[in-house]
């Protein structure tokens, strides 16, 4: 069994470096903002991957009015009757946005294909249409940055096992993750096939190592910033304002208010 503690890069040099990084990604958000760019990154790889940990330190001190994470449910009966990428179209950024795909597109590739839920055909058809419609978004000006996250079977299975352990994470942990235990060779399989059709020039996929996911978090990150040809824009000049007299005001008496009972206090 992987023993993921053992190689996982110091908690020290992890969260002083991460804290860089973060501030390089506000610096990112407001060329972004500022500039009208459009900016989607695609998050996949395999159940416990690391994805949504990452997804949550990119963007923790982000402005959810200019970065916003989009992770979609099932298709309803009536998207199913849609063009595939029709749904996930409406989630795109408009002029000074940032998309975050938590899964995207591509779970036609990947699980859809394995587990059954498209046909032969449907899923042919997806790898035709997939570097059409990427080569659209970038031709269109939108910045498309796509991840794979890649984590061997022994440390996956670790985290399953925590997860199950975990009152606060049993969530994460759902029937479909536990199938894809069993059928580990064809998600291989299909992912291999799906960087086969999909891996193109214009919108090429980046493998993160994820085993360790403190040096995942950092290494995607680091490689988004650098991807990206922004540059940080001066903020503007604030003053804090001088708090003008009291007129007289007073606050109406606390009885007439229902205030939250003082839980800390039994502390």
């Amino acid at each position: 069994m992987a023993d993921e503690k053992a190689t996982s890069l110091p908690r020290k040099t992890y969260e002083q470096e991460l804290l860089r990084l973060q501030t390089e990604l506000v610096k990112l958000q407001e060329w972004v903002r500022t500039e009208g760019a459009r900016l989607v990154v695609v998050f996949e790889g395999r159940d416990a991957a690391g994805k949504g940990g990452t997804i949550k330190r990119a963007s923790e001190h982000l402005n959810p009015r200019v970065a916003r994470t989009v992770a979609l449910p099932k298709p309803t009966e009536r998207e199913r009757t849609q063009w595939y990428f029709q749904r996930y179209v409406e989630h795109l950024p408009a002029a000074g946005e940032i998309v975050l795909f938590d899964r995207s597109w591509y779970n036609r590739a990947g699980v859809e294909h394995v587990m059954g839920f498209c046909t032969k055909e449907e899923y042919q058809l997806f790898l035709r249409q997939c570097p059409i419609f990427e080569r659209m978004l970038v031709e269109e000006g939108i910045l498309l940055r796509k991840y794979w996250f890649s984590v061997s079977d022994a440390v996956q299975q670790e985290r399953f096992r925590r997860r199950l352990k975990d009152p606060t994470r049993r969530w994460k942990l759902s029937p479909m993750d536990l199938e894809s235990i069993t059928r580990w060779e064809a998600y291989s399989r299909a992912k291999d096939e799906m960087l086969v059709h999909t891996d193109i020039s214009e919108a090429p996929w980046f493998v993160v190592e994820s085993d360790d996911k403190r040096r995942a978090r950092l290494n995607m990150i680091a490689h988004l910033l650098g991807s990206v040809p922004y540059h940080e824009v001066p903020p503007p000049v604030l003053e804090l304002p001088q708090r003008p007299p009291s007129t007289g005001y007073q606050r109406p008496p606390r009885d007439l208010q229902t205030y939250v009972p003082d839980h800390s206090a039994s502390l």
